[in-house]
């Protein structure tokens, strides 16, 4: 960090953004003051500048909204560096640049997603991450009716202590949510640390769950019909 600021980060970004800006505006007046002195019209290269930067506006019109997307980012800093977002397209993964033109994330199976910066500053989107880096897990389970419930509930909270990922604090829950068609319907709540071992610990819950349910003897009900048949004289 330096003066407060993350290298790399949004700050740093916002920063390396308006000084380009400065740097433009500098330019734009060194070359009115330079054509004064040569004893050009001031006025004559003031609108060709503006024509100019007119005519680049108009032909590319997706590039600057772009560069006012980037501008929205950065300023309303929805995300930042690191954060793991999940877009309304469905795009999920964690936060690795915000270019001038485009953001890059990078998805669990290791690739790298560039969305364009007026597609992100509008898009509908979820910040995993935020306001605390810790992600809520939620495991849905349904057991056959007559089942005792609380040793479903003790092999539940069981398996979540004895995983590595899940936290301590918040503690983990059941909740028993519904009566199902064939099923009495539960889900465990607990919490992981990073956003990034969501899928992983989900597996790893599901496994030990089944598991356990298994050596209890605790069924896991599938949906079943029965069906009467009259037969006409």
């Amino acid at each position: 960090a330096v003066g407060g600021f993350v290298r790399g980060g949004v700050d740093d970004q916002l920063i390396r953004f308006s000084f380009q800006i400065i740097t433009v505006i500098m330019v734009s007046a060194m070359i009115i003051n330079l054509g004064a002195r040569l004893g050009l019209p001031t006025y004559s290269l003031i609108t060709g500048l503006g024509i100019g930067g007119l005519a680049v506006a108009l032909a590319g019109r997706e590039a600057l909204s772009n560069v006012i997307g980037t501008i929205m980012i950065l300023l309303d800093r929805p995300f930042k560096l690191g954060d793991y977002i999940l877009l309304a397209e469905g795009e999920r993964g964690e936060v690795t640049e915000v270019g001038l033109r485009s953001t890059r994330i990078r998805t669990r199976d290791d690739i790298l997603i560039s969305i364009p910066n007026s597609v992100v500053a509008n898009a509908k989107m979820i910040n995993e991450s935020a306001p605390a880096s810790m992600s809520r897990i939620r495991i849905r389970v349904g057991v056959a009716y007559g089942s005792d419930l609380k040793e479903v509930e003790h092999i539940l909270l069981s398996v979540a202590e004895e995983n590595e990922t899940v936290l301590d604090y918040p503690p983990a829950r059941v909740r028993f949510r519904s009566f199902g068609d064939s099923s009495l319907n539960l889900e465990l709540l607990c919490w992981i640390a990073l956003p990034g071992a969501k899928g992983r610990t989900i597996h790893q819950l599901n496994w030990a769950i089944k598991e356990e349910f298994e050596k209890q003897g605790i069924e896991i009900p599938f949906p079943h019909r029965d069906i009467q048949i009259r037969m006409g004289k």
